[in-house]
């Protein structure tokens, strides 16, 4: 079913753009978000008469995304995450935690325009990573991630403590239980010596 989109989609294409696609995804999908509109005479003429604007619009996102591609080339960013002794990640680093930081550092780019190698970062150490943007326009970004430190408590300091008091309790019972037992030996000497 052939179908003019009204809006641009990112897996499909862009506003003005004539596509053949299944009835199923038009009907369910394109039409009701009004994302395309049937391919008809009528449609066509209107979509003609706003081509002029429909062309200013992608000139203007051309534009834009030149721009953006200069400051993104130019950006750094550091990415602190716990990590083991090995330089191991306790997790990994991935399009989403960069669109996150790009987001703080004032760069509003969605989490599917970022690309990484494999399924994201799981080590320290330099990446590269490459941000989709308009057409065939994409930026490479460097990314640092740097260990974060963890304070761990040393595990033989706690359970030393409560030895500590656990073993005095337990001298106290031995001493009260040798106690005991002294008194009943001299009971029974007494006893013996006394029959």
């Amino acid at each position: 079913m052939k179908v003019i989109l009204n809006k641009d989609l990112a897996t499909l294409g862009e506003e003005g753009d004539v596509k053949e696609v299944a009835k199923g995804y038009a009907r369910n999908y394109l039409f009701p978000r009004g994302i395309a509109l049937p391919y008809t005479a009528r449609v066509l003429k209107l979509i003609e008469g706003r081509r002029a604007e429909i062309d200013a619009r992608k000139e203007q996102k051309r534009l834009d995304a030149r721009s953006l591609k200069e400051k993104l080339d130019s950006l750094e960013l550091s990415i602190t995450m716990p990590a083991g002794a090995n330089g191991k990640l306790y997790g990994a680093v991935t399009n989403q935690t960069i669109a996150d930081e790009l987001s703080k550092s004032g760069f509003q780019i969605e989490r599917k325009r970022v690309e990484l190698a494999g399924n994201g970062f799981k080590n320290v150490g330099k990446y590269k990573a490459l941000i989709k943007l308009y057409e065939n326009q994409s930026a490479e970004i460097s990314i640092t991630i740097v260990a974060q430190e963890i304070k761990i408590e040393t595990p033989a300091s706690k359970p030393a403590a409560r030895r500590g008091r656990r073993d005095s309790r337990d001298n106290a019972k031995t001493n009260d239980a040798r106690e005991t037992s002294a008194r009943d030996d001299a009971e029974s000497s007494a006893e013996k010596t006394g029959n």
